[in-house]
């Protein structure tokens, strides 16, 4: 049963396998009080199959890189509207993102876009590793002028989550997880959609998981609107000096929030049937405890195979070419056998018999 103390973790598993010939793995989060807990080893995790505890020496736990199962995307979406462009902060913006990218895309796939006035997002970087290309396609954006320097914010951040989820549809990995940050300096003008709509499209299903971030900054801004976008977190400048420490917070949460997930795997004793598997998990700083449980089932494992060593005859290696032109390694074999000949009797200096 969970820990109810006031130090308690919060296990959340997001998914998890079983594959012959003994294997069991498990994808999940750690955290407490909605705070992530990073730095988990192998050894802080205790395993219980039907109440009873598996021993490491037998389970072979380990923590794995949730990269061999997990991809994370964050999508950062950027106001570029007249009121950006024309008020000459665009340098402050680009260099703020700049950092942001720098920052969060050394543990995911970041891709930049942008909006104005438009119904259609306008491509600055698409998801990439490379922070070369993030780099350079953000230094476009300090001399970017509008075709319509209107504001179509509420349509963006729609336009948004649709390109993020068919990015990360792409990805074969079983386990996806998006992210958005919007940065506006004001509110909807263009009024192709309303704040309703938006907010019923944020609510769908397939955009659950997703965390959601909001950055404001200017007199037009207030807490309550940019709330409605950013559901897991949001910053407010009330100055373009404040937009630099806006980004730092939100990669932060994002950077920490990366950390609480796990990729823990073991082998079951189990041979047949159905288990219930329990993880406890023991963190020393934070210090706390918590744990979670699932079935899973057994039918037809065994033991893992060890491969019995074949003796291989020694390969034969063909000889490397030689440079030498055909000529000259003509007349070096034929030297060489003419060395491995005996050499012949001396000729008698005598003169021959009458």
């Amino acid at each position: 049963m969970p820990f109810v103390a006031c130090t308690s973790l919060t296990l959340t598993r997001l998914n998890s396998a079983q594959k012959k010939p003994n294997n069991v793995w498990v994808f999940f989060t750690v955290e407490q009080n909605e705070e992530p807990v990073a730095g988990l080893q192998a050894e802080d995790f205790q395993i219980y199959e039907d109440g009873d505890l598996v021993s490491t020496y037998e389970s072979k736990q380990v923590i794995q890189n949730p990269e061999v199962a997990a991809v994370m995307y964050t999508m950062l979406l950027l106001d570029v509207s007249g009121s950006v462009s024309e008020s000459g902060s665009a340098d402050q913006l680009v260099d703020a993102a700049q950092l942001f990218t720098d920052r969060v895309g050394k543990t995911q796939k970041v891709g930049v876009y942008a909006f104005d006035g438009e119904k259609e997002l306008h491509s600055v970087t698409p998801f990439t590793e490379s922070e070369g290309a993030v780099s350079g396609g953000l230094d476009g954006l300090r001399t970017y002028k509008p075709k319509d320097p209107s504001t179509n914010l509420h349509g963006a951040v729609m336009e948004g989550l649709k390109e993020l989820k068919k990015s990360l549809d792409k990805e074969k990995k079983p386990l996806k997880f998006g992210t958005l940050v919007v940065f506006t300096d004001g509110t909807d003008r263009a009024a192709r959609f309303s704040r309703e709509d938006m907010k019923q499209e944020l609510l769908k299903e397939q955009y659950k998981d997703y965390e959601i971030y909001a950055i404001g900054v200017g007199a037009e801004i207030k807490k309550a609107g940019l709330g409605d976008i950013g559901r897991d977190g949001t910053e407010l400048a009330t100055e373009q000096a404040g937009v630099k420490t806006a980004f730092e917070k939100v990669a932060d949460r994002i950077e920490r929030h990366t950390k609480r997930f796990y990729l823990l795997s073991y082998c079951t004793p189990a041979r047949k049937g159905t288990h219930t598997v329990r993880i406890v998990a023991n963190s020393k700083n934070p210090k706390g405890s918590g744990d979670l449980e699932w079935d899973f089932n057994a039918d037809g494992f065994g033991p893992r195979r060890t491969a019995t060593p074949t003796p291989r005859p020694c390969s034969r290696s063909r000889p490397a070419r030689s440079s030498t032109p055909a000529r000259s390694r003509a007349t070096a074999a034929a030297a060489a056998r003419s060395r491995s000949r005996p050499p012949p009797p001396p000729r008698s200096t005598e003169p021959p018999a009458a």
